[in-house]
């Protein structure tokens, strides 16, 4: 009877081996707290669940496992399996994504920014880089044109830009120097103390993270069609862990990525609609630029920055030309071009 009691309990233990060994369970460190920048990745740990049964779970953390700037460290190091990150935070880390931050890149919408950034990560030069940090991208964080917004009289001509304390990062910041403003990369969670207490006088955002990061409250003006650029920035994998995946689970994850992206547009674009209630709402001035303003910003920042970037990047030893072009193509397919 004990023998086979024996056998009973170690036949149990073993099919709990099995289920335990069967399921997976990952972390995701982002920052902030949820909103239209995180809702892909919440919907893919709601999707990878769905479709394993449970089996896969992903546990998305606000600012918990890591701090913004130290995701990609995170991820080398396997302190978890998923982190999103945005390049301007460690442009020597990332240097071939950051072609998707260069200023007047010619981006129209989410749509197009989703295509060039996918085009770019599928490059071998972007893949390469990231497995030096043990990342494998899955999907971008897309984002609208960024504007500012600002304290006091609009700065809506380029000599008020001379002197401004600006928030900005990356190919942004830059284009904002070229104009006379001077660049702070505070991280999005710090922009808000940034503009309360005066150490910048203007942030540049997308209309979610003016919402979510408190700056619009702040605000007396933003800027509807200023459209200098965007960041980019990616959600990856750490690549030990995805390739331990089982393939059942490796499937789940992939088959996920585009329904999360289709997600997060379709929430972006109920965002957007509501973009000149928030603004009435909170007495902010919508303050559009002259053409004429645009286009100087864009002589002065425009070609000097993107030229610069490819020199640079060249003599580094990425194919920066390519990377550039590519983006420009990817354009030009997405437009239904020849």
């Amino acid at each position: 009877m004990k023998k086979m009691l024996s056998g009973a309990a170690v036949a149990a233990l073993g099919v709990a081996f099995v289920s335990e060994a069967a399921a997976t369970e990952w972390n995701a460190s982002v920052w902030g707290k949820r909103r239209a920048f995180t809702e892909h990745v919440e919907k893919l740990a709601e999707l990878v669940s769905e479709k394993t049964d449970g089996e896969f779970t992903i546990n998305v953390s606000y600012g918990g496992l890591s701090k913004p700037r130290e995701n990609l460290d995170g991820i080398e190091i396997g302190a978890f399996e998923i982190a999103q990150f945005c390049a301007g935070y460690h442009r020597d880390k990332n240097r071939a994504i950051t072609v998707l931050e260069l200023p007047f890149l010619g981006v129209n919408n989410l749509e197009e920014e989703v295509a060039v950034s996918h085009a770019v990560y599928d490059h071998p030069a972007v893949a390469e880089e990231m497995a030096q940090w043990n990342a494998r991208i899955l999907m971008t964080s897309p984002m609208p044109q960024y504007n500012l917004v600002g304290t006091g009289d609009p700065r809506d001509n380029l000599a008020a830009f001379e002197g401004m304390r600006v928030r900005a990062t990356g190919g942004l910041g830059k284009a904002f120097e070229a104009v006379g403003g001077v660049p702070t990369s505070v991280p999005a969670t710090e922009a808000f103390n940034a503009m309360e207490s005066g150490v910048v006088d203007t942030v540049a955002f997308a209309q979610h993270a003016h919402l979510s990061f408190g700056t619009i409250n702040e605000a007396d003006w933003w800027t509807a069609n200023l459209n200098p650029g965007t960041v980019n920035c990616p959600v990856v994998a750490n690549i030990d862990a995805y390739e331990a995946l089982s393939p059942e689970h490796r499937e789940a994850l992939d088959s996920s990525i585009d329904e999360a992206i289709a997600h997060y547009l379709a929430n972006y674009a109920g965002l957007l609609e509501q973009w000149d209630g928030v603004l009435e709402e909170k007495g902010v001035q919508k303050v559009m630029i002259d053409d004429a303003v645009i286009e100087e910003f864009r002589t002065k920042a425009a070609d000097p920055i993107r030229e610069q970037w490819i020199a640079d990047m060249s003599a580094q030893g990425l194919p920066a030309q390519d990377l550039y072009d590519l983006v420009q193509t990817t354009l030009t397919q997405q437009r239904g071009g020849n």
